[in-house]
C-alpha cells in the first residue's frame, strides 16, 4: 500500500486494490451489524435499540407509578439522544416490547392499540402511550448506583449504558431473534421461575450438567401457549449445543354438539402465527380439496382465541383430522433454536443453556460487587463526617466560640481539633442552632450502624460464598414478583413418520391418466378399453396412457433431465380435454415430456440419456416436493422406464442393438450414469427393460408388436457397439 503526500488542500490519497478495499469495508459493516444491531447481549438479553428505549424511558421517569407519555415523545427522545436511526424501527421495537403475545414478560406497559395476534399493526405513535412495567424496573435496578459501565452516545453529548444491570435472565425469559451478516439468532422464550430455579442450582453446584438444568427448564414457554411435541433427547441436545428446534402445536379440544356431532375448537395458537393468515390458509386447503376431512373454518374469537373447525364427516376421528391439519398448515410449526449471542467481551458465539445462565450469574455478581463498592464509598464518606461530629460534640462550646469569634474558623478548627477540610466544611455548613441540638446518642447510633454496614459490605466483597447467598436471596425475591404458571405444555414426542399422510384421506379409485402430445393432462375414471375413442383438441393426439389410482403420485420425466411429481387426485376429470400440465409444474419451454408413470414405493427406474448413458434410480428418491422438480440426469433424457426385469435392450440411431444384464448398471439417485452403448456417430434411439424368461418384443413400422425369440444372440458386454437387430427393428415401444 502506497501513501502519497497529501495535497495542499489537505486529505489523504491511498492506493489500494479494489478487492482489498471492498473486503475491509464489508468486514467493518458486517461487524457493525453483528455487534450493534442484530445479536443480543448474553448479560441482559437486549440489542442496543431495546436497551436504549428502556434507558430513555427510565431517564424520563416513566416508572410503573407514573402517568404514561406519548410514544412519539419516547421515540423522539431515543432517536435524538441515543439511537440515530429511523423512528419507524424504534417504534416497532417499542411496540414489540409491549405486546403480550410477543413477549413472555412485557417490558413496556402500552396504552392504546398495540396490534393483535391477527397481524394488525399498532396505531401510529402519536395515538399511543407507554410507560415501564415492573419487570423492566427489575432490569434497570441499580443503574444509578454505578452497577454497569457507560459510554458516550453517538454525538458525545450524553452517556448510555453498555449493558443493563439485568435483575432476571431476560435473554432466555423473553427470547430474541435477529439476522446479521453471515449469522443469525433465534432464542425462544422461557418461564422465568424455571430459569431462576436453574440459576439457584448453578449457585449451589457450579458443576451441574445441562441434563440436570433441563430437569428444571424442560423447554420453551411461549407467551401464546401451545403444546411442544419435541422429544426430550432433541431438546437436551439443543440446550447442550445451542442449536436445534422445537415443534409447537396449537392447543385444541373437541366440542360435543350431541347426536354424534362434534367440532374442533382451537384455543391457543403457535407462537408468531398470525390467526388471520392461518384462517386464509385453512380456507384455501378446503377450496383446493387438499384437506378432504375439513368442511369449514370460522373465527369466533373475542378476547380469547376460539377458532372453530368443522369436520366433513362425523365418522372421522378428531385426532385424525388434526393430524392431517398439523401436517398441512401452521397449526404446527417448528421454532428454530440458534442461541447465537454476544458475550461480555462483545464476541459472537453459540452458547448452550448452562453457559447462558452462567454468564447471567457472572454479570449479576459483578453488578452486586459494583453496587457494594458504590455504597462503601458513600458510607465511608458519611462515617468520616460523623467522626468530625463526634469531636465537635466533645468540644461543643469551644467550637461555637471559634465559629463566632475567629476570623478564619476553618483553619482554627483544623489546627485545634485535627479535623480534615471536609469535616471542617461540614461543621461550618451546619447551623449553630442545629449544632447545639446534636445528641451524642444519635451520632453514636448512626456511626455504629454504618460501621457494621461497612464491615458487612467489605466481608461480602471478599467472600464468594456470601455473594452467592445474596444472589440467591435476590433471585428468590425476583421470582416472587414475576412467578407465573407455565403456558406451553411439554407433551410426549410425536413421531413424524407416524403422522397420517394426506393421501390417506383421498378415496382410492382406479383412473387412467391421459396425456396428449401438446401437454394436456386429465384423468378418466376406471380403465380406458379403447384409446382410439379418446378425443383431443384439433391437431393434438395421445402421448401417454397410464393406469393409476387417485392416491398415486405421478412421476413426469422431462427431456432436460428433471423429474416432476404430480398428485393424481389433482388432475382434471376425463370428460373434457383436461388442463395444461405446465400449470402444475415449472417445465421449461424448450423441454419435452419423455415419460409418465405412477410412482411405485420401493420401485426403480431406468434413466437413459440420448447420448447413450444411464443408470438405475430408486423411485422413492425421485419424488420432488416443489414445482421445479428434481434434477436427476446430467444431460438430455431419452426415457425413464420401470426397471422391472433382469436385462436391458438398447438400440442406437445407427440401428445397432445391444443386450446385457440389468445388474451391470449402477444404482444412483442423480448423475450422468455409465455408457449404455458405444456409437461413432449419433446416440440412443430407444431402450427397454425385460425379463429373460418372457423375452423382449418390439414394434414394427406398421405398429404391430413382434416377438424376439433369438434375442440371446445380441448379448454382449455393456458399452459395446452391438450389431444390427431384426429386420424392421427401430424402437421397442
Amino acid at each position: 500500500m502506497t501513501i502519497h503526500t497529501p495535497p495542499p488542500e489537505g486529505g489523504r490519497i491511498v492506493d489500494e486494490p479494489l478487492e482489498q478495499a471492498l473486503s475491509r469495508r464489508y468486514l467493518a459493516y458486517a461487524l457493525s451489524t453483528i455487534t450493534n444491531r442484530a445479536l443480543p447481549d448474553v448479560r441482559d438479553g437486549f440489542k442496543p435499540v431495546h436497551r436504549r428505549i428502556l434507558y430513555a424511558m427510565h431517564q424520563m421517569r416513566l416508572n410503573p407509578q407514573a402517568a404514561a407519555r406519548k410514544c412519539a415523545k419516547v421515540v423522539g427522545e431515543v432517536m435524538g439522544g441515543y439511537h440515530p436511526h429511523g423512528d419507524a424501527s424504534i417504534y416497532d421495537a417499542l411496540v414489540r416490547l409491549a405486546q403480550d403475545f410477543a413477549q413472555r414478560y412485557p417490558l413496556v406497559d402500552g396504552q392504546g392499540n398495540f396490534g393483535n395476534i391477527d397481524g394488525d399493526n399498532a396505531a401510529a405513535m402519536r395515538y399511543t402511550e407507554c410507560k415501564l412495567t415492573p419487570a423492566a424496573m427489575l432490569l434497570l435496578d441499580g443503574i444509578d448506583q454505578d452497577a454497569v459501565d457507560f459510554r458516550a452516545t453517538y454525538d458525545d453529548q450524553d452517556e448510555e449504558p453498555v449493558v443493563l444491570p439485568g435483575g432476571f435472565p431476560n435473554l432466555l425469559a423473553n427470547g430474541s431473534s435477529g439476522i446479521a451478516v453471515g449469522m443469525a439468532t433465534s432464542i425462544p422464550p422461557h418461564n422465568v421461575g424455571e430459569l431462576i430455579d436453574a440459576c439457584q442450582l448453578l449457585l449451589e453446584r457450579p458443576e451441574a450438567t445441562t441434563e440436570e438444568l433441563v430437569a428444571l427448564v424442560p423447554g420453551p414457554d411461549f407467551p401464546t401457549g401451545g403444546v411442544a411435541v419435541e422429544g426430550h433427547a432433541a431438546l437436551l441436545d439443543a440446550y447442550e449445543t445451542g442449536r436445534g428446534g422445537v415443534r409447537l402445536r396449537a392447543r385444541w379440544e373437541t366440542e360435543d354438539l350431541g347426536r354424534g356431532v362434534w367440532r374442533i375448537v382451537v384455543t391457543e395458537m403457535p407462537y408468531q402465527v398470525q390467526k388471520s393468515k392461518l384462517i386464509e390458509a385453512l380456507a384455501d386447503l378446503i377450496e383446493t380439496k387438499k384437506a378432504p376431512l375439513l368442511a369449514d373454518v370460522r373465527d369466533e374469537s373475542a378476547e380469547d382465541i376460539r377458532l372453530v373447525l368443522e369436520p366433513k364427516s362425523r365418522t372421522v376421528e378428531p385426532e385424525v383430522l388434526m393430524e392431517s391439519l398439523f401436517k398441512l398448515s401452521d397449526l404446527e410449526i417448528r421454532f428454530p433454536i440458534n442461541m447465537n449471542v454476544l458475550d461480555a467481551t462483545g464476541t459472537p458465539g453459540v452458547l448452550g443453556l448452562k453457559p447462558c445462565l452462567q454468564a447471567f450469574l457472572d454479570h449479576r455478581r459483578e453488578v452486586l460487587i459494583r453496587r457494594a463498592n458504590w455504597r462503601i464509598a458513600r458510607v465511608e464518606k458519611r462515617l468520616h463526617l460523623l467522626e468530625g461530629l463526634r469531636i465537635v460534640f466533645l468540644n461543643l462550646d469551644e467550637v461555637i466560640r471559634i465559629v463566632r469569634e475567629e476570623d478564619q474558623p476553618k483553619a482554627v478548627l483544623i489546627a485545634r481539633f485535627g479535623l480534615t477540610e471536609v469535616q471542617a466544611d461540614y461543621v461550618l455548613d451546619t447551623r449553630l442552632r442545629q449544632l447545639a441540638r446534636i445528641e451524642e446518642m444519635a451520632i453514636e447510633t448512626e456511626y455504629n450502624e454504618l460501621s457494621d454496614e461497612l464491615a458487612g459490605l467489605k466481608a461480602m466483597i471478599a467472600s464468594p460464598a456470601k455473594q452467592n447467598a445474596l444472589l440467591k436471596i435476590g433471585l428468590t425475591d425476583v421470582r416472587k414478583q414475576m412467578v407465573s404458571p407455565r403456558r406451553t405444555t411439554i407433551a410426549e414426542a410425536v413421531d413424524a413418520s407416524a403422522l397420517v399422510a394426506p393421501e390417506a384421506f383421498i378415496p382410492r379409485e382406479a383412473i387412467t391418466v391421459i396425456l396428449s402430445e401438446r401437454g394436456w393432462i386429465r384423468a378418466a375414471r376406471g380403465k380406458v378399453d379403447d384409446p382410439s375413442e379418446l378425443k383431443f383438441k384439433e391437431g393434438d393426439k395421445l402421448a401417454f396412457l397410464v393406469p393409476a389410482f387417485t392416491t398415486d403420485k405421478l412421476l413426469v420425466a422431462a427431456s432436460d433431465g428433471r423429474i416432476f411429481t404430480v398428485g393424481a387426485d389433482k388432475l382434471a376429470s376425463g370428460r373434457g380435454h383436461g388442463e395444461p400440465l405446465r400449470l402444475m409444474i415449472d417445465l421449461d419451454e424448450g423441454a419435452d415430456i419423455v415419460g409418465l408413470l405412477a410412482h411405485r414405493p420401493g420401485g426403480k427406474l431406468l434413466i437413459a440419456s440420448r447420448a447413450g448413458y444411464g443408470f438405475v434410480a430408486p423411485e422413492d428418491e425421485l419424488i420432488a416436493q416443489k414445482r421445479g422438480g428434481k434434477q436427476v440426469l446430467n444431460g438430455e433424457m431419452l426415457a425413464a422406464l420401470p426397471a422391472v426385469g433382469d436385462h436391458v435392450a438398447v438400440i442406437g440411431e445407427n440401428i445397432k442393438t445391444l443386450i446385457y444384464p440389468l445388474a451391470e448398471l449402477p444404482e444412483m439417485s442423480r448423475g450422468k450414469g455409465v455408457k449404455l452403448q458405444s456409437y461413432k456417430q449419433g446416440g440412443t434411439a430407444d431402450v427397454a427393460v425385460f425379463s429373460a424368461e418372457a423375452g423382449p418384443d418390439w414394434v414394427d413400422g406398421g405398429g404391430r408388436r413382434r416377438n424376439w425369440p433369438d434375442w440371446r444372440d445380441w448379448l454382449a458386454k455393456r458399452a459395446s457397439a452391438g450389431r444390427q437387430g431384426p429386420r424392421g427393428l427401430r424402437k421397442f415401444r
